[in-house]
């Protein structure tokens, strides 16, 4: 047994956290259980003799460094050692060797592989070299490290977890060969499995155990009073308030519709699928854990849609107008309003603004409306249409032209939601594949292939389902595939399926009403900013991109049409970590005046802001690399007259741009710069030679602006300096500035990360200052 433990991998040397061993019994003896579960022995799996075909016990460990050690110990003194000889009746009884019983009853120990830890029936544990979705059970105190590091190893964890008391349960998808080797190098895992509960299995119950689901997940749930807080308004078919899961946080006086003479009742059934999403998210995951869940947001219901027919299509930016008007007239809220309406009449558009579009920059940016407050809006991307896709790839018919996002959703003040999906998993043998791998785009999202000078659509993209194929198309939804949300029809039906970006764009809104709900007194500009800039392409995405550590910035096109900036990440919004850093300011600037000379517009003030950077521990981390992360959002005035539609320049009322130092550039040499570039009105400044990812094609357009550059620690603790400064806009216009000089508000959001880098980045930064401030603003005359 000494030469089997001797064999073993060196922790130490491999950098292991620890080792997973298997472990056999003898024939006819009972593994000794109490030894293999001690301080540094975790006891994950145990399989009994009568149970097997062979006979023998089995038992799963992971053992650390000293665990394996302690179990060479316990060896050695059987070889060497007896316990005290002891006396019984008046007898001598000799002692026997040290750890008999865990020693005899050992045949054999090696590292365990994956089929060690496999908890389903053997026959489900998926063939080598393919991907496919493995469940991984996860040591709570663990799950951070093993999503941040399993994608190293060609492994991807999804975005959902279940919770339970002593175990956090991930999906991820990869081959036998990744997740053995982020198994082993990482460590952390407790058991695997084959993915098996789906949206299928709920709603495919019986009406009486699906209300007996209801209850006890309406059991956990809690509502804790809050003075503030927040509401999600659904712009849509209505909502019933019948369901239990829904009632508690719609009151009845929140329901309204867009025309008085309508009912508020959900007759179509489509706002009621929308307000579970809102409130739990999908149902699929909350059914599953134990954990109890509290909801800190409420709910209103405008009735968009009619019950019968559809709005005329010249009314459909006033009935958006009177439906926020009818909710608005009770009293004002912190609001987020989720819109899963779009129109295929104004196909194509190219990106240009249209009536409807342009009346939803004029709600955001608080010019239409009785009240004059500024508005987040969430609008989906538009579905496609599944009997238009042939036998050739998926993605080839999402980014065709006449495919691109639908009005009103490239809007420039609105956050567009497309869809992504990591549903792949499908019932063995039925002969359907998942259309779309995991990670990817839904089939169902709309793109955006327009010209760059228009905003990138869609901002984000979140679950939206999948589609499966079979011998020939179209491609079909599937239960499988598909979200799991309230059933208007309750309680002849508790659960249905929903999915593509409708379902993407609820669960945007879930997320984004828990970020705000913890920063009530944010800006929307600043909530916007702050979830946009949170997402990241997930490796499936980035994919598509060219090989090699700095794809060119022109490859990177194809990603923003379709993904957008990705898959938002509630904990990065959030976060402020000792190694992550995140600054925000929210201010005002006049970005244009009259000339006192010449009686000429001109460009009027430039916002200097000196970053607080943690200078000592950036110099610490020298030739390290470090990530920078900028995002600029404000809400525009759109003018959207037949000329200003092919101009975007003519379009917004102001247009903002950031600009950072460079490492070896003065304060007098930037703001030069600067004036230079604000003079620009056709083509952006190149800014190549700054190191950052997108580049001004891709950042410098619509109200939303996000680049990031990595570079080394030590360059970047001279990079210290940024502005925010106008270029041209139709509020430039002498009649314009004649009857007042115009303030806008803007959020400028700077994110550092030093990623797995050992620093205090926060601590130094806070010892200085606890927010951005502005060391001046600089006139431009």
């Amino acid at each position: 047994m000494l030469r089997a433990l001797d064999a073993l991998p060196d922790i130490k040397s491999d950098g292991l956290p620890g080792l997973y061993l298997e472990v056999s019994g003898r024939a006819g003896e009972k593994l000794k259980r109490t030894s293999l579960d001690t301080k540094h022995l975790n006891l994950l799996k145990y399989e009994e003799g009568k149970y097997r075909e062979d006979g023998l016990d089995k038992a799963t460990i992971f053992a650390t460094e000293k665990g394996v050690e302690a179990f060479r110990k316990k060896v050695a003194q059987f070889k060497t050692e007896n316990t005290p000889d002891r006396e019984k009746n008046g007898q001598l009884i000799p002692g026997r060797p040290k750890n008999a019983d865990l020693v005899q009853s050992l045949a054999a120990i090696t590292e365990a592989g994956l089929r060690a830890l496999w908890r389903s029936p053997s026959h489900k544990f998926p063939a080598a070299g393919v991907d496919v979705l493995w469940e991984i059970w996860l040591n709570p105190d663990e799950v951070d490290r093993f999503i941040q590091v399993a994608p190293e190893y060609g492994l991807e964890p999804g975005s959902e977890w279940l919770r339970f008391p002593e175990d956090v349960v991930i999906v991820a998808n990869g081959t036998q060969d990744a997740l053995a080797t982020a198994v082993r190098k990482i460590g952390g895992v407790r058991a695997l499995a084959a993915p098996t509960v789906t949206a299928d299995f709920f709603e495919g119950l019986p009406v009486k155990e699906q209300a007996a689901w209801v209850d006890e997940l309406g059991q956990r749930t809690s509502y804790p009073p809050n003075a503030d807080p927040g509401f999600i308004t659904l712009l849509d078919t209505g909502v019933s308030r019948a369901h239990p899961l829904i009632q508690p946080s719609l009151s009845s006086d929140d329901r309204h519709a867009a025309d008085p003479s309508w009912a508020v009742e959900d007759i179509k059934g489509h706002g009621t699928q929308m307000a579970g999403l809102a409130l739990f998210g999908d149902l699929t995951t909350k059914l599953q854990q134990m954990e109890p869940v509290e909801i800190h947001h409420r709910l209103e219901s405008v009735k968009l849609l009619p019950d019968a027919g559809e709005n005329p299509h010249h009314l459909l930016g006033a009935v958006t107008r009177d439906a926020i008007d009818a909710v608005e007239a009770r009293w004002l809220r912190r609001r987020i309003f989720s819109m899963p309406a779009t129109t295929s009449e104004d196909t194509p558009h190219d990106g240009a603004p249209t009536s409807w579009s342009s009346a939803i920059d004029e709600l955001a940016a608080g010019v239409l409306g009785q009240q004059k407050v500024r508005r987040l809006l969430l609008i989906s991307a538009g579905n496609t249409d599944n009997f238009t896709f042939g036998s050739g790839n998926y993605l080839d018919r999402c980014d065709h032209p006449d495919n691109e996002v639908e009005a009103p959703a490239q809007a420039w003040n609105a956050m567009c939601v497309g869809a992504y999906t990591e549903k792949t998993a499908l019932p063995a043998g039925e002969g359907t594949a998942a259309l779309a791998p995991f990670g990817d785009l839904s089939p169902a999202s709309r793109t955006a292939s327009w010209s760059s000078y228009w905003p990138l659509k869609p901002d984000v993209v979140l679950e939206g389902g999948n589609w499966a194929t079979g011998n020939s198309p179209p491609p079909m939804r599937h239960g499988w595939l598909s979200l799991l949300s309230t059933d208007h029809r309750y309680p002849q039906r508790s659960f249905c399926f929903t999915f593509d970006t409708s379902a993407a764009t609820a669960l945007a809104a879930n997320q984004i009403s828990t970020l705000w709900s913890e920063y009530p007194l944010l800006w929307p500009e600043t909530v916007r900013g702050l979830y946009v800039s949170s997402a990241r392409w997930t490796s499936q995405m980035r994919s598509h991109l060219p090989a090699g550590a700095n794809p060119p910035k022109g490859s990177f096109a194809t990603l923003f049409q379709r993904y957008g900036y990705g898959v938002p990440d509630l904990d990065r919004a959030r976060r402020s970590a000792s190694n992550a850093l995140t600054l925000i300011v929210e201010d005002t600037i006049t970005p244009y005046a009259l000339s006192g000379k010449t009686g000429n517009d001109v460009h009027h003030e430039l916002k200097l802001f000196t970053l607080p950077w943690p200078v000592e521990e950036l110099r610490k981390l020298g030739n390290a690399n470090v990530t920078l992360r900028v995002t600029l959002s404000t809400f525009i005035a759109p003018n959207p007259s037949e000329p200003s539609r092919g101009n975007r320049y003519r379009y917004a009322s102001h247009n903002l741009r950031f600009k950072l130092n460079r490492a070896d550039e003065s304060e007098a040499q930037f703001l030069a710069r600067i004036s230079k570039a604000a003079e620009q009105t056709d083509e952006p400044e190149s800014d190549e030679q700054d190191g950052w990812d997108f580049g001004s094609n891709r950042r410098d357009v619509g109200s939303l602006h996000i680049d990031q550059l990595t570079c080394k620690a030590s360059d970047l603790a001279r990079r210290n300096l940024i502005a925010v400064h106008p270029v041209t806009g139709w509020w430039k216009a002498k009649s314009r500035l004649q009857d007042a000089l115009p303030t806008v508000r803007y959020s400028l959001v700077v994110e550092i990360d030093a990623e797995k880098l050992e620093c205090e980045l926060h601590a130094e930064v806070a010892a200085v200052i606890q927010a951005l401030t502005a060391v001046g603003t600089v006139i431009v005359v």
